[in-house]
């Protein structure tokens, strides 16, 4: 008899992780004498834990597919980080209780590194509960941090959006500097890898062109050296425009935008360094200013998404089934670059226990010697990641998304206990 498949996504989501659920339900959909139901976690792991279950069967096939141009997480996600197994059995228990009472026998976990051990924790504790189940972590986010694979789905999109919106701002700014603006500064995503930083600087085409400066999470910020380059570059050009990691630190390691605050994962919530950077060059250079802080923005924006990074979350989608069909478990799909140039990937597989909370940085050698812009390297890495337009469907001269039923599939548990989204511990 075929086992069913639970499906979650996790973490922030990004402009092409339903594509990633296509994927994996699409896939599943072929192979009905192995897998019966696929149901989705509502709102990411929370779902199993509150036995709160998706039948993404009552979904029609149209609905399934239009989520390849649907932003945002089709199915709700989380931001939960499951205890570890000498804190937290219980949590483990109930989730085995779930997936027994619905015959479950296949995980796939969508997110980043803390799902990735998620999903290993997961994957571990069914062995040791003697319980069968195939563990799947497909892989997400637009921090482009996971190791071992090429790329991470969902950065190609982000990189294409704030790349082209530093050129369109970069115009906009130079076209007023005379009498206006002479900086600006543009706020991104990364705690503590610069990836989406990096691929600001795809929006200079010449020199002379924004960004003139990026600041990256890797390299320790130098307010003098700094200082001295924005105002060399308003001397020369004009104006300067400034992309800025929202995971700035110190030379001692301390974020210069942190608020004190925790998220659900237990990292530093941050925010709010674009206008710390802004305000310094008013006061130490007299510089007028503008600053823009990315946000949801960048990460939801479907309707400019990186046609390569819509395929490869798709890819691995399908391949987390793929690889779950054959019995493996505790794995992750990855992306595999066979060449640059032309540019051409595969799909490979790496084991969990060499993802799961590793963080991948920039690499030294993609940073300019002076720490503030990305070098040709770097540029060849990226620029195969944002190619090629996936343009959504429009209507009335706006996307049109899907927006699924979301059907929920009846309790057979016991427990009326609600976990909600909560602080790590």
């Amino acid at each position: 008899m075929p086992r069913n498949a639970f499906y979650a996504q996790s973490g922030g989501v990004t402009a092409v992780i339903n594509a990633s659920a296509a994927g994996v339900i699409e896939t599943a959909r072929k192979h009905r004498t192995k897998i019966g139901k696929v149901y989705a976690g509502r709102n990411g792991i929370l779902g199993a834990l509150n036995e709160d279950l998706i039948d993404t069967g009552k979904e029609p096939a149209a609905s399934i597919r239009a989520l390849m141009h649907t932003p945002g997480g089709a199915f709700g996600s989380c931001r939960y980080k499951l205890k570890g197994p000498e804190k937290g059995g219980h949590e483990y228990e109930r989730l085995i209780e779930v997936f027994r009472a619905h015959d479950i026998g296949y995980f796939f976990y969508n997110g980043g590194n803390d799902s990735a051990d998620t999903c290993l924790k997961i994957s571990r504790m069914a062995t040791a509960m003697g319980y069968p189940l195939v563990a799947v972590h497909v892989p997400k986010t637009i921090d482009n941090d996971l190791p071992v694979t090429d790329n991470c789905p969902g950065f190609g999109s982000v990189a294409k959006y704030v790349a082209t919106s530093m050129r369109e701002a970069g115009i906009d700014v130079a076209s007023m500097a005379e009498t206006s603006t002479k900086v600006f500064v543009f706020e991104v995503m990364g705690r503590h890898a610069g990836w989406i930083t990096a691929a600001v600087g795809l929006a200079q085409s010449r020199a002379g062109e924004a960004p003139h400066v990026l600041l990256f999470p890797e390299i320790a910020f130098d307010e003098a050296a700094f200082l001295a380059k924005v105002d060399e570059s308003v001397k020369r050009f004009g104006y300067c425009a400034i992309g800025v990691s929202e995971g700035l630190q110190d030379k001692d390691g301390k974020f210069l935008s942190e608020t004190g605050l925790k998220d659900a994962f237990g990292h530093s919530q941050l925010g709010g360094v674009a206008p710390m950077i802004a305000n310094l060059v008013k006061a130490k250079l007299g510089y007028k200013f503008h600053w823009a802080v990315a946000d949801y923005l960048q990460r939801s924006a479907r309707h400019i998404a990186s046609k390569t990074d819509l395929e490869q979350s798709y890819a691995v989608g399908r391949a987390a089934v793929e690889l779950a069909l054959k019995g493996v478990s505790g794995v992750m799909p990855t992306i595999v670059r066979v060449s640059g140039r032309p540019y051409r990937w595969k799909i490979g597989s790496a084991k969990l226990e060499d993802v799961a909370n590793v963080e991948k940085k920039l690499p030294r050698d993609f940073i300019t010697p002076d720490g503030f812009h990305i070098t040709a390297k770097c540029r060849r890495y990226l620029e195969p990641l944002i190619a090629g337009e996936a343009f959504p469907p429009f209507e009335k001269g706006l996307p049109r998304y899907v927006k699924l039923r979301n059907a929920p599939v009846r309790k057979k548990t016991k427990s009326t206990k609600k976990t909600k989204d909560a602080p790590a511990p």
